[in-house]
């Protein structure tokens, strides 16, 4: 018993609760500010005269182009991927190429001094853009006659 009166002691008062009292106010809220009302376009029923800006300049054409000279094929040499031989005719200008293991269509134009558009122009018989020519074809390298 005596247990329980000194075990009592210790507990003590309780403290009051504290009371918070909340008062909600209402604070006035922005009135709305009218949205504007887009005004519409207005109609032009003539063209508008132009207006030049001085910080664009005058668009002007390009001129013609002017065409690559076109002459003669040229033999500058055996190379890898173009080491055939070529047949000249009897003014010693060069007229054909014969396609030989390991020969690529572009290394030949590049021999003969020719561009490969030309190149293909001039062989039209070779497909695609020159990635297929076969062992013993003859490549045209006379600009004025198409095979």
């Amino acid at each position: 018993m005596v247990l329980l009166v000194v075990l009592a002691g210790c507990a003590g008062t309780p403290t009051p609760a504290v009371t918070v009292t909340f008062t909600p106010t209402a604070t006035p809220s922005p009135s709305p500010t009218p949205t504007p009302t887009p005004t519409p376009e207005p109609v032009i029923t003539e063209e508008p005269a132009l207006i030049p800006n001085p910080e664009v300049p005058d668009l002007v054409p390009n001129a013609e182009p002017v065409p690559l000279p076109q002459g003669p094929a040229v033999d500058l040499g055996s190379a890898p991927g173009a080491r055939g031989p070529a047949v000249a005719n009897a003014a010693g200008a060069l007229v054909t190429y014969t396609v030989v293991e390991g020969d690529a269509f572009f290394d030949i134009a590049q021999r003969f001094n020719i561009p490969v558009q030309m190149m293909l122009t001039m062989n039209p018989s070779v497909p695609g853009l020159g990635e297929r020519i076969y062992l013993q074809q003859i490549i045209n390298l006379d600009w004025t006659t198409t095979r």
